[in-house]
């Protein structure tokens, strides 16, 4: 496939069949392919140049859930009968991110220019990964690209629902864990340090808890920056092992789904992801064999990675896919039975789907249950630890009022 290694932007200026002036934008590899794609559309290209990089760039990042929309619209646009190249037309001004409209725009001009659907995306394999590629290409080679658009769509929209839901259970109770902590740090830092002046002037030994209290004061107003800096240091030296290297990647991946609840709900989205992704490319035409490369590459952890390339291997020698499957010994039961019904039966898709359904729905159902214990128990943490500082500081006080 092309990559966009080389690729650029150029700016162009020339005349259509009409002698009319015209302008745009077009990636491609050098100047010389601008100007022949510009011919093939009837355009005399006069002026061509490299498109300047701006100094400072405040583009918006696009994100899976924009490609989402986009292969949805186009799905829309394609079963109602528009012709493709004015499909990427409608939908280009219906998008409201800038960068995303280039995309589209960018992706219209190779479709345009004589270049397949898939071809084009393959030269942005940022936004569109293989799996995506070899779908589109097999509904242009069927001459089902609308069929096919829409399965990846529902795909990739399925895939980004139960990202998001992951996300909600694990972005709430860190939020509020980071905001505790800084809540408990300001006051350490800014407010016990004004109680320790007022009890200087009492005279009188102050409670234990309350010298604990001013001394981890003490201790956070000397050492502050140390202490942001190591927690700095250990967040960035995490991401990086985790992107450098693989071993590190595959131990943490290997110890998410040992943690009480996460573990569940990690478990239950890399089945609902296996799942979808399979059901989506074995119902496409796609051999099984190259189905299962696509599923390990989407599967989201490297433990069901390894043990998804395992099958993949073990289906190539002639075994069948539930036999496969169940060697690994980490697939549950109900994935087993169903695949088993689906290679006896031929529909192989179809119970695959409802497996992904099956498993989609246990991880929105163990969300809301996580949030539901969380919420109690972060709230009696933030207790402890705003509670605790304010009583700590406040006793002395109590104290001196009870012996006047």
């Amino acid at each position: 496939m092309a990559t966009t290694s080389k690729t650029q932007v150029f700016v162009w200026q020339g005349v259509d069949k009409q002698g009319r002036k015209t302008r745009g934008e077009l990636t491609a590899g050098s100047s010389a392919l601008v100007k022949a794609h510009l011919r093939k559309q009837g355009i005399a290209a006069k002026n061509v140049k490299r498109k300047p990089k701006p100094l400072f760039s405040n583009k918006k990042a696009i994100k899976p859930a924009d490609i989402a929309i986009f292969t949805r619209q186009m799905a829309t646009m394609l079963k109602a009968g528009v012709p493709l190249v004015q499909s990427f037309d409608i939908v280009a001004e219906g998008v409201d991110n800038p960068t995303m409209q280039e995309l589209v725009v960018n992706i219209k001009n190779e479709v345009a220019s004589g270049g397949g659907f898939a071809n084009a995306c393959a030269k942005h394999p940022k936004y569109f990964d293989d799996l995506f590629c070899s779908l589109i290409a097999s509904g242009e080679q069927s001459g089902t690209l609308e069929v096919m658009l829409d399965r990846v769509a529902t795909y990739k929209e399925k895939t980004e629902a139960l990202k998001a839901k992951i996300k909600k259970a694990l972005t709430y109770p860190i939020a509020v864990m980071v905001v505790a902590v800084v809540v408990t740090a300001i006051l350490l830092i800014k407010v016990v340090p004004t109680f320790a002046t007022t009890f200087e002037s009492f005279g009188s030994d102050l409670p234990a808890f309350t010298k604990m209290v001013v001394s981890l004061s003490e201790w956070m107003q000397a050492n502050w920056y140390i202490l942001l800096g190591i927690t700095i240091a250990a967040g960035f030296a995490f991401k990086t092992a985790r992107q450098k290297s693989k071993g590190f990647s595959d131990w943490v991946d290997k110890m998410t789904l040992k943690i009480p609840v996460i573990g569940d709900i990690v478990f239950n989205s890399v089945i609902a992801r296996f799942s979808r992704t399979l059901a989506t490319t074995f119902g496409a035409g796609v051999p099984l064999v190259d189905a299962l490369n696509s599923v390990a590459g989407a599967a989201g952890n490297a433990v069901y990675g390894k043990a998804i390339i395992q099958i993949r291997d073990d289906v190539t020698t002639g075994q069948t896919l539930y036999s496969s499957i169940k060697f690994t010994n980490l697939f549950p039961s109900m994935l087993l039975q169903m695949v088993s019904i689906g290679e006896e039966s031929g529909s192989l898709d179809e119970m695959l789907d409802k497996v992904a359904t099956h498993y989609e729905e246990a991880v929105d159902n163990a969300v809301d249950t996580l949030t539901a214990l969380l919420e109690p128990f972060i709230m009696s943490i933030l207790g402890v630890l705003v509670g605790g500082l304010m009583i700590a500081m406040y006793l002395p006080i109590f104290m001196l009022g009870s012996a006047m």
